[in-house]
């Protein structure tokens, strides 16, 4: 019951689809933890706004540190800001973070950088990430002009890596788009999962409210569930 959440784009509401899936998980009695390997755009003490979302929608007491192996303060590219850092951003290690967060929780939620093929060091992305932690992957479709190849083109670089697409939300970013509806109807018809909900443009954000329009059991519809 652990899943890689990816997006079309940068901000596109995965942390707030991440959350909501925490919330959704923990609403069913599961133990649930957060982790966003990667972060880039950290303050001074070393910490990260999505980061702290995610530790605070779990309901298991972990450590910054295992959540959040590699932070960095430049808001930029994460293998440009480990660059800068003179890091090299490593995925066993964070491999490792997961398999003890995997073991303290029923569910894990991993938030990938960026989108899915944004580069992580010189060779790999997280698509590699998701592939190296084993986890089927869930999309966060950002409903704006322009989404409907981003997320097609999303769908096949999931296919192409192996991996197995879990499920997909629709997180309405521009409350006027036009033919709203009808770009997830498209949606619909060509991606090959299913939808878990349609979070609608919120003027704050909130994860409990976007926790109440998933439909988790999709996901157990899709062939990923261990039970």
């Amino acid at each position: 019951m652990n899943y890689f959440v990816t997006g079309t784009d940068t901000g596109v509401g995965k942390t707030l689809v991440s959350c909501a899936l925490l919330h959704g998980f923990a609403a069913q009695g599961k133990r649930v933890v957060g982790m966003k390997p990667v972060a880039a755009g950290c303050d001074d003490d070393g910490q990260n706004e999505d980061v702290l979302q995610l530790r605070a929608a779990g309901n298991v007491a972990v450590g910054y540190g295992q959540i959040n192996p590699y932070c960095f303060v430049p808001a930029i590219a994460p293998h440009l800001a480990a660059q800068r850092a003179g890091v090299i951003i490593r995925i066993s290690r964070i491999a490792t973070s997961y398999r003890e967060l995997a073991a303290q929780a029923d569910v894990v939620i991993v938030e990938g950088a960026g989108g899915l093929l944004v580069p992580l060091n010189e060779q790999q992305d997280s698509a590699d990430l998701a592939k190296e932690l084993g986890l089927p992957v869930i999309l966060v479709a950002g409903m704006r002009l322009g989404c409907l190849n981003h997320a097609l083109l999303t769908q096949e670089s999931i296919a192409a890596r192996g991996l197995v697409l879990a499920g997909w939300v629709a997180n309405v970013l521009d409350a006027e788009m036009p033919a709203l509806q009808q770009n997830i109807d498209t949606l619909q018809q060509r991606i090959a999962a299913p939808l878990l909900g349609i979070v609608p443009h919120l003027p704050r954000p909130d994860a409990r409210d976007a926790a109440g329009r998933l439909d988790l059991d999709r996901l157990y519809n899709n062939g990923v569930h261990p039970d």
